[in-house]
């Protein structure tokens, strides 16, 4: 995907247009899946709006992908290796937060690693969704302060800590400091 603004509001509109034709949902169906209404879904497929963490989130798993499969080359051969250089980069345009998949592309891997730069005071929230029962994720603090929300509970992150949970479940990041939060996602799509 392009890494600029408008080439990456554009690749991320292609993507959601692409990836709903080949399901055969109409704009009203996907609205209905995700809970994104179908005007927000059609401004974002001419690239007239750039989705937020949360909202790209409930999009992806309306369509049976991971945020990191969303960002994933199709049909890219599965090279055990990827250069830091050619990892896709998207900045969330409501939070700033940056997100660096990490992973290959590609290969026969159920597990994603994502590299996150959280600016401060920062709060991405996402609902409970039914769909993602079966991943799981590991988030592990390597910088700065995070505060997650799970369950009910509020864990306090600080660096080298590390949180399970099950994505099914509603869950809130929060940078509560003054300086970045640097961490890693490690996602399960398979238990």
């Amino acid at each position: 995907m392009d890494t600029t603004d408008n080439g990456l509001d554009r690749s991320i509109g292609e993507r959601i247009r692409a990836l709903r034709s080949r399901h055969d949902l109409t704009l009203d169906e996907l609205s209905r899946r995700s809970g994104v209404s179908r005007a927000m879904i059609s401004r974002i497929e001419r690239a007239e709006a750039s989705p937020t963490a949360a909202l790209l989130a409930r999009l992806c798993e309306a369509l049976g992908l991971s945020l990191s499969a969303f960002f994933a080359d199709d049909g890219a051969a599965g090279s055990p290796l990827i250069r830091r250089a050619d990892q896709k980069l998207w900045r969330d345009p409501h939070t700033g937060y940056l997100r660096r998949s990490v992973s290959p592309s590609g290969t026969a891997s159920r597990v994603d690693i994502v590299e996150v730069e959280f600016p401060p005071h920062a709060r991405v929230s996402f609902p409970p969704r039914e769909e993602s029962r079966v991943m799981t994720q590991h988030v592990w603090l390597f910088e700065g302060v995070l505060e997650m929300v799970f369950e009910g509970v509020i864990h306090t992150l600080h660096p080298g800590d590390c949180l399970y949970m099950d994505l099914g479940d509603a869950f809130d990041f929060h940078n509560p400091s003054d300086k970045p939060a640097r961490y890693a996602v490690i996602l399960d799509r398979g238990r």
